[in-house]
């Protein structure tokens, strides 16, 4: 009887705490300043320009920003990328390895680290608050197929986001 009780209880807690992450990013997703921005500007650190060109259209389509092309006049910073705001582990043209941290600079390992595992390759949405760089949400998507559309994973983040903001 304590055998079951015990699992019972283990069950809870595993599902309590893998929901709590999802809520946050939907309690992020409408954040004061998510909800009161009206203009963003659009970064394409992806180097893919369909991937980029259909992640606009998806904005366009919302209606709920105006894209503007200058930062300077942007609430909200869209930024896609191939790596997490915060930094990514790459491996180099030179056969060495690093990190990139969120401005692009790139900072090379002095002794490379060849056994980190590439990760599956995913694309980032980040929203960005342009004044002081704090990341407001973010979230991934793994980089299309021929299920799900090879230029999609921008496309796909942002109706995620729509979906979390409300209409």
């Amino acid at each position: 009887m304590r055998r079951d009780s015990c699992r019972i209880v283990f069950c809870v807690v595993a599902v309590l705490v893998a929901a709590i992450p999802g809520y946050t990013q939907k309690e992020l997703a409408k954040s004061p300043k998510m909800m009161s921005a009206k203009t963003v500007y659009f970064e394409d650190r992806t180097g893919a320009d369909a991937v980029a060109a259909a992640t606009v259209a998806q904005l366009k389509k919302w209606g709920r920003f105006q894209v503007v092309k200058d930062k300077r006049e942007a609430d909200l910073i869209f930024m896609l990328s191939a790596d997490p705001y915060k930094g990514g582990y790459i491996v180099l043209a030179s056969g060495g390895t690093g990190t990139m941290d969120e401005n692009g600079n790139v900072k090379e390992d002095r002794v490379p680290n060849y056994n980190v595992q590439a990760p599956v390759r995913d694309s980032y949405l980040s929203v960005i608050e342009p004044k002081n760089g704090q990341l407001l949400w973010s979230d991934s998507h793994v980089w299309g197929g021929v299920l799900t559309g090879a230029n999609s994973a921008g496309a796909r983040l942002v109706k995620k986001l729509e979906k979390e903001m409300g209409k």
